[in-house]
């Protein structure tokens, strides 16, 4: 009778749903190491590209291709130097709900016009927001791992008290 009681206790164990605080440490470690990557990799990296062309010349241009500009799916068509240059916006770029035609102001390299950011972008555009925003998830998970780590050492203590007043 005690096996088969103890065999639905378990049974009853393994059917519930959760990772428990070992599976929710290690996830919450591996979702703030991917949002800190992301966030110092990319998006702050490309947040300062934007920066960089504040000094570039201006110039208008035409929405040549529209798609998602945060990814770098945006490309411009403007005159520069006499000719017709077609460049790819980077990523962090605002301007995706621009429908193709659409007339926007550009900054371009004048040493080497396929460089480009949209006048509003050389701030920092939505790059410089998704790096923060992406920092301050990586944060919270970080600090959701620590109260995650606090909970499991406690555990650990409680069970091993257990067992040495059990004998």
């Amino acid at each position: 009778m005690n096996e088969s009681a103890a065999g639905s206790g378990q049974g009853g164990q393994a059917g519930q749903s959760g990772l428990g605080p070992r599976g929710s440490l290690v996830m919450s470690l591996t979702l703030t190491l991917l949002l800190g990557m992301l966030s110092l990799l990319v998006m702050f990296p490309a947040a300062e590209h934007l920066r960089s062309l504040r000094g570039g010349e201006r110039a208008d241009a035409t929405l040549h291709t529209s798609g998602s500009c945060m990814i770098g799916q945006c490309r411009v068509e403007f005159e520069a130097d006499g000719r017709t240059v077609v460049a790819d916006l980077p990523t962090g770029s605002g301007g995706g709900k621009q429908s193709v035609g659409a007339e926007v102001t550009i900054r371009y390299q004048a040493d080497d016009p396929q460089v480009v950011v949209r006048d509003e972008d050389v701030g920092g555009g939505g790059a410089a927001l998704f790096a923060w925003m992406s920092a301050g998830a990586a944060l919270l998970f970080l600090m959701l791992s620590a109260v995650a780590a606090v909970f499991l050492v406690r555990q650990r203590r409680k069970g091993a008290a257990g067992a040495g007043v059990a004998v």
